[in-house]
């Protein structure tokens, strides 16, 4: 099913004992995890590692809580999660960011409060990525920048062998064999200007489906976040002190809590809604410079000063990277359904540890830095009890590398397709059955389309066309989960269905390209694997 690609430079090929594609927390994590483990570890990034992803633009904060307090902190998030989430995961996350974050100590100068105690809480996410890249490369790890992962390959007996793509710099492929694979490619925002997330387009979904894992929870991805109109900054945190106004200056009814985005939307839907930051603490402005220090660009280019002034206000949607759902988890070590494939950070489902609402950015932080490092090690592991063995493989893609066409129209148009159904808040935030069959409808629709595409081998007419079939895919099988799930629950609302039903206090799981499928499965009791 696999078409080569047309290039003039010989393929890069490297063999190693776990390759992790994606580059960003989670990725960087797991590579330096399976290191530790004695493992020889190759990281294929589509960007640049330390630069590349939503925590690299951030301030991201984690999931920090003092043992003591634990129980508490547990107690309150699965109160918030409607009924799916799952403390024991919770509590393994607790105590790996409790004993991970201090480890970066050399590499990270974290700030000290006026007691003189270092806090470990929120860190800057450009330093802390520049740490992260510096950790990899200490531990050995081989970084592959500008090389994006394309399908994952398989051996003669249907084992995972490792994957291929497009090493762009240099204009040729890259192949790494390796017995086991961590997707850690994030989660899927639809090209929404979400910032950080403009490479985030469903790759690990589409690889991993292909390649015979499932997904869970991507009925989960309605969230947006609040940025000033026209820019991507998303960075939301301030927001939680803001004013809302429409056009005509009239204070809106607009507060935080969990129907903030609903109403927000609800406003945006009548006309522009306008925003001032007028009751933000002093000693938090003084901060926001080293928590978010890129928050104030946007402001600082139009000369508006958001403690004074009223400044228009967006909402960018962030599908399944402030959302729930990815590959399905099988195992403690992150492990999907095929074995040696691993999944962390966004590109896996959040469901154990943040059930049916969002992770914001602490709890996603705390599981990007959880996920990664307990993949790296189930991935090193089994690397070590099956080592690479048939030199032949094949490439899994069933869709997006056949020979397609070089005709950039062609992918721009089913990106604004894919678009034009996800972004809308009166399809995506505000759903019905009756709106999800007719998006789902025009999905299918360019599904069809793209299966139609043919023409030339060119590698980047491939690399945007796979994007464009990962994005694509995504957007079925999250409208396909919220068709399925008949009711509202978390972030998945639905008018005509708006309440939570005992019925539905279980897992919709979602796979399949051509002919999307879901299916229902039970809450069971946590799964052990052991170390």
């Amino acid at each position: 099913m696999t078409s080569p690609l047309t290039t003039s430079a010989p393929t890069l090929q490297i063999d190693a004992d776990v390759l992790v594609i994606g580059g960003g927390l989670a990725g960087t994590w797991a590579a330096v995890a399976a290191a530790r483990e004695g493992a020889h570890v190759v990281l294929a990034e589509k960007g640049f590692c330390g630069t590349s992803g939503v925590t690299a633009t951030a301030g991201p904060g984690h999931w920090w809580v003092p043992p003591e307090q634990r129980q508490a902190a547990i107690d309150k998030r699965i109160a918030s999660a409607a009924g799916l989430g799952d403390a024991d995961w919770m509590a393994r996350i607790l105590e790996t960011t409790w004993q991970t974050l201090p480890s970066l100590d050399r590499l990270y100068r974290f700030p000290k409060n006026s007691q003189g105690e270092k806090q470990y809480r929120a860190l800057r996410g450009p330093e802390y990525m520049r740490a992260m890249r510096q950790l990899a490369l200490e531990h050995g790890v081989t970084l592959l920048d500008h090389c994006p992962a394309l399908e994952l390959l398989k051996n003669g007996n249907g084992e995972l062998a490792g994957a291929r793509g497009l090493q762009r710099q240099q204009q040729r492929e890259w192949v790494v064999r390796a017995p086991a694979v961590v997707l850690s490619t994030g989660g899927c925002a639809f090209h929404s200007r979400l910032l950080g997330s403009q490479n985030n387009t469903g790759d690990g979904y589409l690889m991993g489906v292909e390649a015979g894992a499932e997904l869970s929870g991507m009925e989960f991805s309605s969230y947006y976040c609040i940025a000033p109109a026209g820019s991507t900054m998303t960075r939301s945190m301030v927001y939680t002190f803001g004013r809302y106004f429409d056009a005509s200056g009239r204070e809106l009814p607009i507060n935080q809590g969990p129907d903030f985005n609903e109403s927000l939307a609800r406003a945006l839907l009548e006309g522009p809604v306008y925003c001032r930051l007028d009751r933000i603490p002093h000693d938090i402005r003084a901060r926001l410079p080293y928590v978010q220090p890129n928050l104030m660009l946007p402001f600082d280019r139009l000369g508006i000063d958001p403690y004074r002034d009223k400044f228009a206000v967006t909402l960018h949607g962030e599908g399944t990277v402030r959302g729930v759902g990815g590959l399905r988890l099988v195992s403690d070590h992150c492990q999907t359904r095929l074995p040696g494939l691993f999944a962390a950070g966004d590109a896996a489902s959040r469901e154990k540890v943040t059930g049916a609402v969002s992770g914001g950015g602490a709890v996603n932080s705390s599981w990007a830095l959880s996920s990664g490092q307990w993949a790296g090690r189930g991935a090193a592991l089994h690397a070590r009890q099956h080592p690479l063995r048939a030199r032949r493989t094949y490439g899994t893609a069933r869709v997006g590398l056949l020979p397609l066409g070089d005709d950039h129209q062609g992918s721009s148009d089913l990106v604004s397709t894919v678009q034009n159904e996800m972004h809308p808040y009166d399809k995506n935030l505000f759903r019905t059955g009756a709106q999800l069959q007719r998006s789902l409808a025009e999905l299918d629709n360019s599904w069809d389309r793209l299966r139609e595409q043919r023409g030339a081998r060119d590698p980047a007419a491939q690399l945007r066309w796979r994007e464009t079939a990962a994005m694509l895919a995504s957007a079925r099988w999250c409208y396909g989960a919220a068709l399925e799930r008949k009711e509202s629950r978390g972030i998945h609302q639905r008018s005509d269905v708006p309440q939570q039903l005992a019925s539905f206090d279980l897992h919709l799981l979602s796979g399949g390209l051509d002919a999307p499928w879901v299916r229902r499965d039970p809450l069971q009791a946590h799964t052990q694997v052991p170390a």
